[in-house]
C-alpha cells in the first residue's frame, strides 16, 4: 500500500529480458533507505518487488503482463520514473490509499502552463470515467492528485510547482502514456452495488 506522495525520481539504467522475467534496474537514493529484498516499491505507480539492491540502485523482475498493462515498457533506458516506498505504520499519511495495481493507461492530451499553474488533461481507458469524480482522487504514474474536471473518460488535474519539480511530470508531452490507478473506494462501491442488483 502506498500514498501517492512521490519520494524521489530515479533513472532507468537497464530494462532487458532475462531468463525468467524482464529485468529492470533503476537508480535511487531515498528509496534505498532500509530497503530489503522482497520490499515493495512503486515505480511510476506500479508495485514492484525488490530482487536486488546496492548503494546506487534497485532491481526488479517485471512480468510480461506488467509490461503489457503499464507504461513501463515505453519508459526506456535513461527515462525518469517516480519512486515511492510502501506505507509504514507510524509514518506520515498524505495523499490517498494507492495499491500500486495499475488499472490502465491514460493518454496525455494537454499539459501546459495556465498562468502560474500547470494544467494536465488525460484521456482514461474507455469506461474509466465512471471511477472519476470532481474533487476525487486519482494516481497518475503513482502521484496522488485531485481531479479538477471530468467529462466522460477525460479528466484534468491542476499541478503545483513542487509536484512538477519532484516527479517525472515535467517531461510529459501530449501523446505520452501514463499509468492510472483509480481510487479504491469507487471500485469497491461499484462491486458491492453490482452484487446487490444481481
Amino acid at each position: 500500500m502506498f500514498t501517492g506522495i512521490i519520494e524521489e525520481t530515479g533513472r532507468v539504467e537497464r530494462f532487458e529480458r532475462g531468463g525468467d522475467a524482464w529485468k529492470l534496474r533503476v537508480s535511487a537514493r531515498t528509496a534505498l533507505a532500509d530497503v530489503a529484498l522482497g520490499d515493495s516499491i512503486a515505480v511510476n505507480g506500479c508495485c514492484l518487488t525488490v530482487v536486488k539492491a546496492d548503494s546506487e540502485g534497485l532491481e526488479f523482475d517485471v512480468l510480461e503482463e506488467t509490461r503489457r498493462v503499464t507504461s513501463l515498457s515505453a519508459v526506456g533506458v535513461g527515462g525518469v520514473v517516480n519512486l515511492e516506498r510502501s506505507l509504514r505504520f507510524g509514518g506520515k499519511m498524505g495523499g490517498h490509499f494507492v495499491s500500486g495495481h495499475v488499472d490502465g493507461l491514460g493518454l496525455v492530451e494537454v499539459f501546459e502552463a495556465r498562468g502560474a499553474d500547470r494544467y494536465l488533461r488525460v484521456k482514461a481507458p474507455e469506461g474509466g470515467g465512471r471511477y472519476l469524480i470532481h474533487k476525487g482522487s486519482i494516481a497518475i504514474d503513482g502521484i496522488s492528485l485531485t481531479v479538477a474536471e471530468v467529462e466522460g473518460d477525460v479528466f484534468a488535474v491542476w499541478l503545483i510547482p513542487h509536484t512538477v519539480a519532484a516527479t517525472n511530470l515535467a517531461g510529459k508531452r501530449p501523446g505520452d502514456l501514463v499509468n492510472l490507478e483509480f481510487d479504491l473506494l469507487g471500485k469497491y462501491v461499484e462491486k458491492l452495488l453490482a452484487g446487490r442488483t444481481a
